[in-house]
């Protein structure tokens, strides 16, 4: 039978698609990405903020009709969406067949199989079980990057994040099975690795006693057949001198760190529920730089937080002017019910959430549309994604994760391969993109 995938929100989703494609391929079963072929849908949800909510609300909707009028047989919810609206689900969109929750993906078998008997189940398991992994899983990627989730949930329980609840508390995966996945995924093509969790920067405190993320890219790293290995999700209070040190020494670590700091004035971070305040922000990401000078730091920011005031956001603007993040992306807070922020006074007007992210951005482009001119000259190690129409190959070099951040562009009489990797002279800028030529030493 022919089963249709859609993965919303994150990365780490993604890997959990991944995970429950391959047990379904195991028992017989193929995929499509026609829904008029598809016999079965399953929908793996998001829940994280407002949109994504809906969105995967929206898409169980879309699937639900399709089955009243067509060919499907079976609408599976997986997911976020699913372990927090149980009910709900159950109560207004009645054509969902089965639930799984974000602890019980290896169930989905069993879960699709029922359904196709008629009955419908939920499979639900304990929050904080350690989490499913399988050595092998579908790449959907295009086979020559991966995400490589190395942990499940979260203890730092911000007060307007509502992850802890449907992920549980943070869970490491053994480090003998992440090198295990990662040999498998490099003997299917894989050449970048991109390790993600809800926090990245805690890995192995709770099964070792300590912070083992500098340990494991250093295993990693000796995995043949991967060339890139990028870090995600790394907490700013989290980063030690050790793992610095890993990132400047090893070849193939990419001088590229996402550090999620969502404000920068401290009232506003207390009440976040953070662990850090604006001068050790400051202090982190000098020493970042001074340790590796070529390092491409991204972040994320939070705009209209509950009580954020003009001079909160006033702050926060200076300091994005101050630090010059190479990447930054800005959301507007989402009231998220069952979180402490969904509570707090002064909720902020939605129109004035969005102008604060707006002004946010149109800095944050004169910064980026600046360095990408700055890159003029400088000689990158690329990775070749496709090539476009006008037969110009499309490339990410070291500075650049999939889906989120820019592109190389390169024209050549070369015959090159996605995940090729090419030796390049940046020529241009356009924008966030840039512009290059084959580099012949």
């Amino acid at each position: 039978m022919n089963i249709l995938f859609v993965s919303l929100g994150c990365d780490k989703n993604l890997a959990d698609t991944e995970l429950m494609m391959e047990l379904l391929r195991e028992k017989g079963y193929t995929f499509t990405d026609d829904e008029a072929r598809a016999d079965i849908v399953v929908v793996n949800t998001c829940c994280f903020i407002g949109d994504a909510k809906e969105e995967s609300i929206n898409t169980l909707l879309e699937f639900g009709r399709l089955k009243k009028e067509g060919r499907l047989q079976v609408l599976a919810a997986a997911g976020c969406l699913a372990q927090r609206y149980r009910e709900e689900i159950r109560r207004e969109i009645p054509e969902v067949d089965v639930l799984v929750g974000t602890t019980a993906m290896d169930e989905i078998v069993s879960a699709v199989e029922n359904a196709l008997e008629n009955r419908r189940t939920d499979h639900f398991r304990e929050l904080d079980r350690p989490p499913v992994v399988s050595r092998r899983r579908v790449i959907t990627t295009g086979g020559h990057f991966a995400y490589l989730k190395i942990a499940e949930g979260c203890n730092k329980r911000c007060s307007y994040c509502i992850i802890p609840r449907v992920r549980g508390s943070y869970r490491s995966v053994p480090m003998e099975q992440l090198v295990s996945q990662a040999e498998y995924l490099a003997e299917n093509g894989v050449k970048e690795l991109i390790l993600a969790a809800q926090e990245t920067t805690l890995y192995g405190v709770d099964l070792y006693g300590k912070k083992m993320l500098p340990q494991l890219l250093g295993r990693l790293a000796r995995v043949e057949g991967i060339r890139w290995i990028r870090l995600l999700y790394c907490y700013p209070e989290e980063i030690t001198k050790e793992l610095i040190q890993v990132i400047a020494s090893e070849p193939k670590v990419c001088h590229y760190l996402d550090i999620p700091i969502q404000h920068a004035s401290d009232g506003v971070l207390r009440r976040m529920g953070r662990r850090t305040n604006k001068e050790e922000l400051r202090l982190q990401i000098g020493r970042l730089r001074e340790r590796i000078p070529d390092i491409c730091l991204r972040t994320t920011l939070i705009s209209g937080f509950p009580g954020e005031t003009q001079e909160d956001f006033e702050e926060l603007y200076r300091f994005v002017n101050e630090m010059e993040f190479d990447r930054l992306g800005v959301f507007t807070y989402s009231q998220e019910e069952d979180t402490p922020a969904a509570q707090m006074p002064d909720q902020i007007p939605e129109a004035v959430k969005e102008e604060r992210r707006d002004e946010l951005m149109e800095l944050q482009q004169a910064i980026a549309f600046e360095k990408a001119e700055e890159m003029k000259g400088r000689i990158l190690t690329v990775m070749i994604e496709g090539r476009t129409e006008e037969d110009v190959y499309v490339a990410r070099s070291y500075r650049d994760a999939p889906n989120v951040d820019g592109y190389l562009f390169l024209k050549t009489e070369r015959q090159l391969m996605t995940g090729d990797f090419v030796k390049v002279r940046v020529i241009d800028s356009n924008e966030y993109d840039l512009v290059g030529e084959v580099y012949h030493e």
